[in-house]
């Protein structure tokens, strides 16, 4: 395991560049130097660093303010890539064979020798690993030729970016030196997170995989209990994707001094700001336009938030999920 340190930062703003060939290959010369990217997924924006190299992953932690106890998902090329760093049962390569590239993190247990950071597993003997399907994302994946860790491009616990210029605004230049724009994340959530330790797969966080998709290939997901020691997987802490203003769940009216999430074709009226996160009820739609909408509605100058009630069928429960812990103070 690598633990080269990082080169000096620059005081410079980040330089936020189209992904063409040129700025690619300086990102990956930033990261290969043991520095820190921002780069699109098909999720949200991750926040990318070596995945081999310890004093990046401690960079990243840095950068985020991310308690070292929350694992960080490391991001490869293809399941062959994969297979070199965790051990993939019968059940982990259908999932993986079925969703990647694609929304699915897994969690397996760690190769002997596995050469990603102890840091970035959080110590664990697991790791939580996926195969982005953004073109720019692969793309530097494949000119890096490593592993790269890349939880989501933001302060800890704050809501995750879903354009580049959210996290230009979120993270300070001496963090991050340059941002790749590959335009609004497609899916814009994070994404489904699955441990496959034994024979059944555990469902430890929903996202931008449904259940149901899963469960198709899989059969039934168990559940996971609460972490009361160090999480399983990222974005299992009870507060986590927070605005800065309060939030209300389940609101059926708002005050005129309360910004509004809402959602679908039946909305109340008089809010300081609504922003409508799918007025047909589209999910796919809803789940793409919630980190972004939630931090419009956080900087429009009410005095919190109040969120419409969001079905939990499909990408619905993932939506819940990262609304119930945006509420929490």
């Amino acid at each position: 395991m690598s633990t080269t340190a990082a080169t000096e930062p620059s005081q410079e703003r980040p330089r936020v560049l189209p992904p063409d060939e040129t700025a690619i290959a300086q990102a990956a010369a930033l990261i290969t130097s043991g520095r820190l990217v921002a780069f699109p997924t098909e999720t949200v924006y991750g926040l990318g660093g070596d995945a081999t190299n310890g004093a990046a992953v401690a960079a990243i932690f840095a950068a985020k303010g991310r308690p070292a106890f929350n694992p960080l998902i490391v991001h490869v090329s293809d399941l062959v890539a994969a297979e070199t760093l965790g051990q993939f049962s019968e059940l982990a390569r259908r999932l993986a064979v079925a969703f990647w590239p694609g929304p699915l993190t897994l969690v397996v247990p760690r190769v002997t020798n596995c050469p990603i950071s102890l840091l970035a597993t959080a110590g664990l003997d697991t790791l939580a690993i996926r195969v982005p399907d953004h073109t720019v994302a692969r793309h530097l994946l494949s000119v890096c030729g490593r592993p790269l860790a890349a939880p989501s491009a933001n302060p800890s616990g704050r809501l995750s970016p879903t354009q580049a210029r959210d996290v230009a605004d979120a993270l300070s230049a001496i963090d991050v030196p340059l941002v790749l724009d590959g335009g609004p994340c497609r899916v814009g959530l994070e994404s489904t997170v699955v441990a496959v330790t034994g024979a059944i797969a555990t469902l430890l966080r929903p996202g931008g995989l449904a259940r149901s998709a899963i469960e198709a290939v899989a059969g039934p997901l168990a559940e996971a209990g609460e972490d009361h020691g160090a999480p399983a997987s990222p974005g299992r802490l009870a507060s986590h994707y927070a605005p800065g203003l309060p939030l209300r769940l389940n609101a059926t009216s708002v005050l005129p001094d309360e910004a509004l999430l809402a959602f679908g074709p039946h909305v109340p009226v008089g809010a300081h700001l609504t922003l409508n996160l799918s007025p047909g009820g589209d999910m796919a739609e809803a789940a793409a336009n919630l980190f972004a909408m939630l931090r419009t509605l956080d900087a429009s100058g009410a005095r919190a938030i109040a969120a419409m009630a969001v079905p939990t069928h499909g990408l619905g429960e993932a939506i819940n999920d990262r609304l119930s812990r945006a509420a929490v103070r």
